[in-house]
């Protein structure tokens, strides 16, 4: 049975949707049948962080109402073999998705996919209990930046009943500039979240051009960030991997 991971976050702005599209190209690269699914209704971004704009015709509310199957709503990704795509829909109107009926879809999610990553919107409402509704484990996404902390902490007050073991944190755009104080930073960042570290994510200035052109990174001859994307989806996958050097 496949795993679903929830990428969640207490701000906006912390790179999740990024996140979501670079490890979940990596957990494919690795060969693992893999699906993301954005989870922010009406505000959805996880297709262009993948460079698959319009290529969803068909969202997650039309597998839970009959509407299609898993296979016609799951777009393939045309550069990477393995790689999935289920968008949230764009209609505002659908805000208020029924939890029940989402769980639902997931029986069959786990049965074709060996990973489910599951971009949450922003925040701790609806969207985000959705998001968490079905979710083996979840990764907390924060900056080294005190607000982004300090929304870390109040989700994992969130998260207080994940089993031990389930719950992560990323700690993304550290600045290569700062790395001699980073190490502290990130210590803190560690303290205050409670949670074990999962993954170090440079800050990359590349990201911004790649996306602007519609490239995802992992498909790139990136070896910055890219590196860390993979040594994540290493360990998601049960690997022992040392944190990489930010040089």
């Amino acid at each position: 049975m496949g795993q679903v991971i929830a990428v969640v976050s207490g701000k906006g702005g912390t790179g999740k949707t990024s996140f979501t599209a670079n490890v979940g190209m990596a957990l494919a690269q690795l060969g693992h049948p893999t699906l993301c699914l954005d989870c922010d209704v009406g505000l959805r971004n996880l297709d262009i962080a993948l460079a698959m704009t319009d290529r969803a015709m068909m969202d997650f509310t039309d597998v839970m109402a009959g509407g299609c199957s898993l296979d016609e709503a799951a777009v393939q990704h045309p550069q990477q073999k393995n790689l999935y795509l289920l968008t949230a829909p764009a209609r505002i109107g659908t805000l208020n998705v029924d939890r029940e009926g989402f769980r639902a879809i997931f029986p069959e999610i786990r049965n074709k996919f060996d990973y489910c990553i599951v971009d949450a919107p922003a925040g701790l409402g609806a969207g985000f209990h959705l998001a968490m509704s079905s979710a083996d484990r979840a990764v907390v996404v924060t900056t080294t930046e005190e607000s982004s902390l300090r929304d870390a902490q109040r989700t994992v007050m969130e998260l207080n009943d994940m089993p031990a073991g389930h719950l992560h944190l990323i700690v993304n755009r550290c600045r290569k500039k700062l790395l001699h104080s980073l190490h502290q930073t990130i210590d803190d960042a560690i303290d205050k979240a409670g949670l074990p570290l999962l993954g170090v994510i440079p800050e990359d200035e590349t990201m911004p051009l790649y996306a602007g052109r519609g490239i995802p990174l992992l498909i790139t001859n990136n070896d910055c960030s890219a590196k860390a994307y993979r040594n994540i989806a290493r360990r998601i996958d049960g690997q022992r991997v040392r944190l990489m050097k930010i040089r």
